[in-house]
């Protein structure tokens, strides 16, 4: 990749950098949407995908290196990219992979379980996630979520100008949950109602986040609804697909304890109680093991069956990793869970056990194409798998 270098591409155009535990992707995905809707050329430097206006690249993590961020806002530049949005991970803040970049505005999310692996202390965890806000200049926006207790902590000494958006508590920016279903969500903004597709609380404050962003950035209120009522669920993030049978497949990138309790929580809150919860869930292999019985608690305590199985063991023993798992699940819920090595095996048990009605849950994975044993990467991606088992049991 070749390109013409400025002194700091960041500040031709505004770049916002959205960071927290959960909702990165979510959030700058559905930004990317909105503002492509409204008629400008955007860029997005995600997880999932890196897109220059409509033109896509490959994510290889969450926040590139500095080089490589720099090569792409200049891509963004040449191509007359008019806004670009961005996941900072706490990864590449640390790294300094952001170093000397201008944000127009940042976005906290929520703060969480997760990479204690690297941080090691979760207190340095948060106060990575600090430091970015640290950075940002007087010109700049600081957004936060209120009602994540580590909100207020994220403004302390920011010199950015600070805006806050809840569900629950006073805010800059608060929306009211009206009404929930499995096909979407009814909305009180400011008064006016709006129906999304999103589904679940944990993406209405993704959603109360990208509202307020919107307006910071001048669009206009009744704009940004038009266009937030017709924006699609980012891939792999609470994607769902019903079988011919009625059962509801559900794939959802929860990797963290709170993510998966966030998504397991919203099924529950949907659901008539009439129907089974199966979910299917691994954890990663090389990584932070302290959320492997965490994530099996809530997986066995949230639903009526859990399957325990391989997420992407790494270089580690995969039975190591569902060991690890089981030590979380109480004497209670043990009979509940079942654990199968094979990911495929565990989405095709999950399937044959379903019955009219009932809900699968697979988490972990969403959007990724691939599983790695043993350092060797194959194919393989939840949605399909789940797929061919449900036409598979129509064929019987």
């Amino acid at each position: 990749m070749s390109a013409n270098f400025y002194d700091n591409p960041s500040t031709k155009f505004p770049v916002i950098g959205v960071t927290g535990t959960n909702g990165k992707t979510t959030i700058a995905s559905l930004l990317y949407q909105l503002f492509m809707q409204a008629g400008y050329k955007v860029g997005l430097l995600s997880t999932v995908k890196i897109l220059i206006d409509k033109t896509e690249y490959k994510a290889t993590h969450t926040t590139p290196d500095s080089i490589t961020i720099n090569c792409y806002l200049n891509l963004m530049l040449a191509q007359g990219v008019e806004y670009c949005f961005m996941e900072v991970s706490s990864h590449g803040i640390h790294q300094k992979r952001t170093e000397g970049l201008t944000f127009t505005g940042g976005i906290f999310t929520n703060l969480s379980h997760d990479h204690l692996d690297y941080h090691e202390t979760f207190a340095t965890y948060r106060n990575v996630k600090k430091a970015f806000f640290d950075g940002l200049p007087k010109s700049a926006f600081a957004l936060t979520n209120i009602d994540d207790k580590n909100g207020n902590y994220m403004l302390q000494n920011t010199k950015a100008k600070k805006y806050t958006y809840a569900l629950k508590t006073f805010a800059d920016y608060k929306i009211r949950i009206l009404e929930k279903q499995l096909s979407g969500t009814l909305l009180n903004v400011g008064g006016t109602e709006v129906w999304t597709k999103l589904i679940g609380v944990f993406n209405i404050y993704n959603l109360t986040a990208i509202i307020a962003t919107a307006e910071l950035l001048g669009l206009k209120k009744l704009e940004i609804l038009t266009i937030v009522s017709q924006l699609e669920s980012v891939s792999g993030r609470f994607q769902h697909i019903i079988s011919d049978e009625g059962v509801t497949a559900i794939v959802d990138y929860a990797h963290t304890p709170d993510a998966l309790k966030n998504v397991l929580e919203t099924i529950n809150d949907i659901r008539t109680n009439n129907e089974n919860v199966i979910t299917v869930v691994g954890c990663g292999g090389d990584r932070d093991k302290t959320k492997r019985p965490k994530m099996a608690h809530i997986a066995a305590q949230l639903s009526n069956q859990a399957i325990f199985t391989s997420d992407n063991p790494r270089t580690e023993n995969p039975q190591t990793i569902l060991d690890e798992m089981e030590n979380g699940v109480s004497s209670q819920n043990y009979r509940k869970t079942l654990t199968i090595l094979d990911r495929k095996q565990a989405i095709k048990t999950a399937c044959k056990l379903s019955k009219t009605g009932d809900i699968i849950l697979i988490a972990g994975k969403g959007h990724e194409n691939y599983q790695e044993i043993k350092g060797v990467r194959t194919h393989f991606n939840d949605l399909e798998e789940v797929s061919y088992c449900f036409n598979q049991l129509k064929k019987k």
